[in-house]
């Protein structure tokens, strides 16, 4: 209906309101800054204690002085490695050195190993106080007068995250002590999981996006798989105990196979480790693939049905590489909550001290988090220098990982 002539037309609102929303969306604009400010205040805080707690001096004492140890004169550090051996010998039991020929015989190692063997068994340091990266830095003459009050204090400036430390097995002694088990160990389950988990959530998310119909069975299994995302994990851990470790021991331990390690903890192994944590990340593997298939546009598919190509040569050369990378990120977030994981693992039972190297996925395993948390829960506290010099390597091993899958999901994107 047309206004009649001569009438004033009403103002038009959306102007007046204007400076209303853009006054709310300012607002709103601040907060979100504010968030991602806070955020990168707490990881700050987070990488500078870590960072803290992993360098620093260390005040020590020998309980045998190192110059008892000289040869003809020579002090222990210009030693030979033969006379090293032989000093070795004589200053340990015979059962210490039938153990060390054992793990390796002295013949084959390094200089710098007997040397270092020496350190531990013989020399043995005792560990008067430690300090933090930022008092070594800005404190160092209270850290001075200090070593100078202890009687044959030996002062050194240590990163707790060293070569030794990566290559050395656990040890009671927070000096000598490495992670080179728990890195192991991680790889090997980490693998596991990626080699179970990944085919099989493509294979599911395939098969629900593809080819399962809309009735509802379908419906019930789409449902428990969105619910099965959020179920906490010590719950995957009691089903990863019940049916990996008790139920199918025989067969994750080896024994099935002829495979009579010692070590194999009646199941309790990489491979029930790896299979439970599969079972802990299928749900998100299905759920990001699944959405990565329906961002595939349906003309793509109806240009290949129309070129005469069947329903599995259409999801196998034209809907898979095209869904690839965004299952790939679905990988990243996946590999990203296994690599971390304690709880299910600690139902499995996990060991929270062992010295021997994982060799195959029947052998029994500890990780870089439990590591981690073992460290933080003894009394000394160089063991927390240890677990912060631990934190890094996960880190690095976690960032090392995702951007080994990032970089492959660019290459099949611009495939």
């Amino acid at each position: 209906m047309t206004a009649p002539a001569g009438a004033v037309p009403e103002p038009f609102t959306g102007e007046a309101n204007l400076s209303a929303r853009r006054r709310t969306g300012a607002i709103w604009r601040t907060i979100f800054q504010l968030s991602t400010i806070i955020g990168i205040i707490a990881l700050g805080a987070l990488i500078f204690t870590i960072i803290d707690k992993s360098f620093g001096y260390v005040l020590f004492v020998y309980e045998v002085d190192p110059a008892e140890l000289a040869v003809g004169g020579t002090p222990l550090e210009q030693l030979s490695r033969e006379q090293l051996i032989q000093v070795f010998q004589q200053n340990v039991s015979a059962g210490v050195f039938r153990n060390q020929q054992r793990i390796q015989p002295l013949a084959e190692r390094s200089r710098e190993d007997i040397l270092r063997l020496i350190n531990e068994y013989v020399l043995e340091p005792d560990i008067v106080q430690t300090w933090s990266l930022y008092d070594s830095l800005f404190n160092r003459d209270q850290v001075l007068f200090r070593a100078q009050q202890v009687e044959g204090g030996q002062l050194v400036f240590t990163s707790w995250i060293d070569p030794q430390f990566l290559t050395s097995p656990q040890s009671r002694d927070p000096l000598f002590a490495g992670a080179r088990t728990a890195i192991l160990g991680s790889l090997w389950i980490i693998v596991v999981t990626i080699v179970v988990a990944f085919p099989t959530g493509i294979g599911a998310a395939i098969y629900l996006e593809e080819y399962a119909g809309d009735n509802w069975f379908n419906r019930f299994i789409q449902t428990n798989i969105n619910n099965l995302a959020g179920v906490p994990s010590i719950i995957y851990g009691m089903l990863g105990l019940a049916i990996f470790v008790r139920t199918l021991g025989s067969l994750t331990s080896g024994a099935a196979f002829g495979f009579t390690e010692p070590a194999s903890g009646n199941g309790r192994t990489i491979l029930s480790a790896g299979l439970t944590l599969a079972l802990l990340v299928l749900p998100l593997l299905i759920i990001n693939a699944q959405e990565a298939i329906r961002a595939v546009p349906n003309s793509l598919r109806e240009a290949s049905y129309g070129l005469g190509a069947t329903k599995w040569e259409t999801v196998w050369h034209h809907v898979l590489p095209s869904a690839l990378p965004g299952m790939l990120t679905g990988a990243i977030l996946s590999i990203s909550r296994a690599i971390g994981e304690t709880a299910p693992l600690v139902v499995i039972g996990a060991a929270t001290y062992i010295t021997s190297d994982p060799g195959s996925i029947f052998s029994r395993f500890t990780t870089l988090p439990i590591q981690i948390y073992q460290w933080t829960s003894l009394p000394q506290a160089e063991f927390r220098n240890l677990a912060a010099a631990a934190i890094l390597v996960l880190m690095v091993l976690l960032l090392t990982l995702n951007t080994s899958a990032i970089l492959l999901r660019n290459r099949f994107s611009r495939r």
